[in-house]
């Protein structure tokens, strides 16, 4: 790995502004640079550059950080990914040592062996191969066959095995990989885990190989469809199917379209569908979800119509609601998904992508559907819909499908918002859902966000008349306590807020409102000691904290007109 020097000199040589520029279009706003968040769409610039500090901060997002955090989140790299581009960008050389196959990481070890299989799998499928054709008659072109990476795993038991330990593999490291498995009956006997089954790669949103689905082609076989086990690098509730070739398409069209398995996606990408992508034998998690809303904050679902399928789009709906997505649904034939629709007439998918309707329109319309008893619709409605349109988290919007509920069902909007009050709020947690209680969250006492801007002001401005004062006057009030680190939120906020060249004068009642609160949790920590001290009988405790109470009374007194 490269060093800190090599960083330090990334940094000398490139600029914050060098690096987000191709993003974000800036435009000077004081001592800082103001954009279109990159993040989110909006209308107003909420995204500041600081080129002093070489940081950047997106208020819509809550996203922060220096040049290569900027990177990480624009092209969905790791900090190994942001060094080797930014490197390249600054014209710094990389150097690494280049170490033996014994001493080098397991995880490079596993990512080398899983970069082996793919070149593996795909040289076993020849355009003239049965496999090739079965991929052929599913629809897929051959620039997608080849642009995919996909391949074949031979009809045997060891073949992969073989190849690789040639290559200087150990079983321990296939294993680790997720290639191959040790046989149940026999131990010590291993076997391929892909045996004649149609091969694609899934890949972490860098593009590297991180595990494979196969799709077999034996008419018998009852598992279709077959993914590698969990390992260090494949985290089925982290990873995404095509997130590393849809990001960019996501970002540019503003919603991601999200499908129900990897032939689906191909497909989808071949169409010009190029903003697809799929899970990998998991329900949508709270992960994926962060992951796509670092490029848009809308999703459109195109899920099977059978009853399973409508679980997972009622169940990935209120997540991504909860999150503070806007959500649609594809409305599909039954017993047909995307794969089958687009092989067919790619314009008729098309046509559907554009008629989408938000979640709780399109389960009204499905429900409506299949309910015929009006009596069983209410009731099928406040089961499924209900709970939806409680996770809506704009309250505007929330309002807007009350109405359309209430039209659906010939009611009032009084009656939906009074079955509504009757839902608990509740979150998803890893796929439970918990009650939450308002007091969970732990904001910061009011006396020490007073402190984080004091503290930003002398990390903004460290050298003027003004952070001198504030720190006198901090110790004056606290004592040897040193200011607090401010967030880069803070910091940012205290700029727009004071400027370039604030005045001294300029924290005056800030100062005063500090002290103020900080005497008040004193005398209100002193009152509880007073009550405990009653309380206990422990007369002299009592006195003490009674004169204690008089002097923090006179003392809030005297600051109280300080600042009149």
């Amino acid at each position: 790995m490269a060093n800190r020097d090599t960083v330090q000199e990334i940094k000398e040589k490139l600029s914050i502004n060098d690096v987000v520029q191709p993003y974000v279009k800036l435009a000077r706003a004081g001592k800082h640079w103001r954009g279109l968040s990159p993040f989110n769409k909006e209308k107003t610039p909420s995204f500041f550059v600081s080129p002093e500090r070489g940081t950047y901060h997106c208020f819509s997002s809550g996203q922060g950080g220096d040049m290569f955090t900027f990177i990480e989140s624009m092209e969905g790299v790791d900090f190994k990914g942001a060094l080797k581009i930014l490197a390249e960008k600054a014209g710094v050389p990389l150097h690494y040592e280049h170490k033996s196959g014994a001493d080098r990481s397991k995880h490079e070890r596993t990512r080398e062996a899983l970069a082996r299989a793919v070149l593996y799998f795909t040289s076993q499928l020849p355009s003239e191969s049965d496999a090739y054709s079965y991929a052929k008659s599913r629809g897929l072109s051959e620039e997608t066959i080849r642009s995919w990476s996909v391949g074949y795993a031979l009809d045997g038991w060891r073949n992969l095995l073989e190849a690789l330990s040639a290559q200087g593999f150990s079983k321990e490291e296939l294993i680790s990989a997720g290639l191959i498995k040790e046989s149940s009956g026999k131990q010590g006997t291993f076997y391929d885990r892909f045996r004649n089954r149609l091969m694609f790669p899934i890949c972490d949103i860098a593009g590297r190989t991180v595990a494979f689905t196969g799709r077999t082609l034996d008419a018998d076989e009852q598992a279709k469809y077959l993914n590698s086990p969990e390992t260090e690098l494949f985290k089925k509730s982290e990873i995404i199917f095509g997130m590393d070739r849809a990001k960019d398409a996501i970002r540019v069209r503003g919603f991601a379209l999200l499908v129900e398995g990897q032939m689906d996606v191909l497909h989808c990408h071949q169409a010009g569908f190029t903003n697809a992508i799929a899970l990998s034998g998991t329900a949508l998690s709270e992960h994926h979800l962060s992951i796509i809303k670092r490029y848009a904050d809308n999703i459109m679902l195109v899920l099977d119509s059978d009853d399973a399928g409508l679980s997972a789009t009622e169940r990935s709906a209120k997540l991504a609601l909860k999150a503070g997505m806007r959500v649609k649904a594809v409305m599909l034939p039954e017993g047909k998904d995307p794969a089958d629709i687009i092989s067919h007439d790619a314009k008729d998918f098309a046509t559907r992508v554009t008629e989408a309707k938000s979640v709780v329109e399109f389960f009204l319309e499905t429900l409506a559907k299949k309910e015929k008893d009006t009596h069983k619709l209410v009731q099928a409605v406040e089961t499924k819909v209900l709970p939806l349109v409680k996770a809506v988290k704009s309250p505007l919007e929330r309002e807007h499908f009350v109405g359309i509920v209430a039209q659906a069902l010939a009611t009032t909007n009084e009656a939906v918002r009074e079955s509504l009050s009757a839902i608990p709020e509740t979150q998803e947690i890893s796929g439970k859902a918990r009650i939450v209680s308002p007091k969970e969250e732990n904001k910061p006492s009011v006396t020490t966000a007073r402190a984080e801007i004091l503290a930003s002001i002398v990390t903004s401005y460290p050298e003027s008349p003004l952070a001198k004062r504030i720190q006198n006057e901090y110790a004056r009030i606290v004592g040897n306590t040193p200011l607090p680190e401010p967030s880069e939120k803070a910091v940012f906020e205290t700029e727009i807020l004071f400027g370039e060249e604030p005045s001294e004068e300029a924290v005056d009642e800030l100062i005063g409102v500090f002290e103020q609160s900080l005497l008040k949790e004193k005398y209100e920590a002193m009152l509880d000691k007073l009550r405990c001290a009653q309380v206990a009988g422990d007369s002299k405790a009592e006195t003490l904290a009674e004169e204690a109470c008089a002097d923090l009374i006179k003392c809030m007194a005297k600051s109280t007109k300080n600042l009149l």
